[in-house]
């Protein structure tokens, strides 16, 4: 059985890593999946894979999350397509250099700009359809590195802190809305990304493993709300 048949669903970095896996899921239940990322050629090649399945069916837009327009026109080109947005995943992200003192401010803007207000550009889009239908659910990608900084990582630390706090707060504007809001927190997962900085001493997560975790938020009964989820390797 289907859980997630008849559902539409957007993904955000849906290019490479965990994005493509969350979509591939999404679409294995049965959901059809709006693929959202900057790369087209990459996303018309997830979307290719994704379709040969037969089950939920899935397009591209190029998408480019920290332009409040991009996102808005991506949200509205899925309306049309489907009907109405039931499931949007945040998981859009930038890692760059956190390290304030090596004055790098254009990584900084960068993260702030796609990790926090592509967040929030992407889920103002689509509330309001939520909202009037009293159901949808919110997925915010964040990190372990919003629940701990190191020393290499307090820029983008502090923007998954902020994706948590965004979250928290949504919880409590949402409530009794019918829209629910989970947050999930990986730990290092072996994506083209961070290939480089993976531990040799023991396995890193799959991008799968977030993938399923979503998954078990979005199939959970309509009274129950999954608020956080972290994930971490053994």
């Amino acid at each position: 059985m289907l859980k997630l048949k008849g559902k539409t669903a957007v993904v955000t970095g849906a290019s490479s890593g965990i994005g493509v896996a969350i979509a591939k899921q999404l679409a294995n239940e049965g959901a059809d999946v709006v693929l959202a990322a900057r790369r087209k050629d990459k996303l018309e090649q997830v979307v290719k894979e994704i379709n040969s399945l037969g089950k939920g069916k899935a397009l591209a837009v190029s998408t480019d999350v920290s332009q409040q327009n991009n996102v808005d026109t991506m949200v509205d080109y899925a309306v049309e397509a489907f009907g109405k947005i039931d499931i949007y995943v945040n998981n859009a992200g930038l890692v760059g250099d956190g390290i304030v003192r090596n004055e790098n401010v254009k990584a900084w803007e960068q993260m702030i700009d796609v990790n926090i207000k592509g967040v929030l550009y992407g889920t103002h889009a689509v509330l309001p359809g939520m909202i009037e239908r009293s159901s949808g659910h919110i997925i915010n990608i964040s990190s372990v590195s919003g629940q701990e900084v190191t020393k290499s990582t307090t820029v983008y630390s502090a923007t998954k802190f902020a994706v948590r706090a965004i979250s928290m707060g949504l919880e409590k504007e949402l409530a009794r809305t019918g829209v629910r809001v989970t947050n999930i927190s990986p730990g290092m997962v072996e994506t083209e990304r961070n290939s480089e900085r993976l531990p040799n001493d023991r396995k890193p997560l799959q991008t799968d493993d977030i993938a399923k975790a979503v998954i078990y938020a979005l199939t959970q009964p309509d009274y129950v709300n999954v608020n956080e989820i972290t994930v971490r390797p053994v």
